[in-house]
């Protein structure tokens, strides 16, 4: 059986396709305008709960991009430390070997070397209280002013696993480094070692002794130099894959939010002579009046 078409239907029906050819228009428009596939959700929920992942993994990624650089700066001005360090000690060095020439220098060669060494070790003491923003190098987590007490040379930092950063889902770095380890503690830190050799020159004693323990105590900053480059390589690669995983993230992200310019516009050159047409059509189906029809 067919049904019956009226006027009213035929009107009904193309005011639908009409609004359907304009609503598709209007979205190729704001497509053109914006750049983007869509507006809202609803348009495209597939695309829309990839575009939130991608997001997510974006803020990640940016996230690691900063701990990696704040554990840069605190590994640089570790390194830098360290090595300033290793040559106050062999300058120390140097100057107790000649110390140790009892025989070829007077009273007042003793004293200046005395002096400098004092000097090198509060210069020392100086380099083992470094700080990032506030924060000593080599006091572990611990919020002291200082790693080293400048009196009597105790240890104020936290012993334990120290500061680090994550640098990826699955990796952390530590950033720090055990000041107690690099340059010991109270009587036996480097700066105390430096001061009793001051001493010991200004009351004639022989110094030629204490350069193994010199020798010790460089061994340990050097090792403390070697080990945080070893960090500052890891944080470096962490970077440079960082990096990586930050463009292929904002290339999938393009790929689903973005459009493709040409594209769009041939589709709304397409969109808008369908509409015409439509429009044209819709006219001429549209103009039978109620005389003409009763004529």
């Amino acid at each position: 059986m067919i049904g019956r078409i009226t006027s009213s239907t035929m009107t009904q029906q193309s005011l639908r396709t009409l609004q359907t050819n304009l609503a598709d228009r209007e979205r190729l428009q704001n497509q053109a305008a914006s750049q983007r596939a869509f507006r809202s959700p609803s348009e495209d929920p597939a695309a829309a709960a990839t575009t939130l992942g991608v997001h997510g993994d974006q803020a990640r990624v940016a996230q690691f991009a900063r701990n990696i650089s704040d554990g840069m700066a605190w590994v640089t001005t570790v390194d830098t430390a360290l090595g300033a360090s290793t040559d106050l000690l062999n300058r120390a060095r140097d100057l107790t070997a000649q110390g140790a020439n009892s025989g070829a220098l007077s009273p007042t060669a003793r004293e200046a070397i005395a002096q400098e060494l004092e000097t090198i070790s509060a210069e020392l003491l100086a380099k083992a209280n470094t700080t990032v923003l506030g924060r000593s190098v080599f006091a572990g987590t611990s919020d002291a002013g200082g790693a080293f007490d400048p009196v009597t040379f105790a240890f104020n930092g936290a012993q334990g696993d120290g500061v680090r950063r994550r640098i990826s889902d699955t990796e952390t770095v530590r950033v720090d480094f055990d000041g107690a380890q690099a340059f010991g503690q109270g009587a036996n830190s480097a700066f105390a070692l430096l001061n009793d050799i001051a001493a010991d020159l200004r009351s004639g004693a022989e110094v030629g002794g204490r350069l193994a323990d010199i020798d010790g105590r460089l061994t340990e900053v050097v090792a403390a130099r070697g080990a945080t480059g070893a960090r500052q390589v890891q944080l470096e690669r962490a970077s440079a894959q960082n990096r990586s995983t930050s463009v292929d993230l904002e290339a999938r992200r393009a790929e689903v939010e973005n459009v493709d310019s040409l594209e769009v516009l041939v589709r709304l050159q397409s969109a808008e002579l369908v509409f015409q047409s439509a429009l044209q059509v819709t006219a001429k189906s549209l103009q039978t009046n109620l005389l003409e029809f009763l004529r």
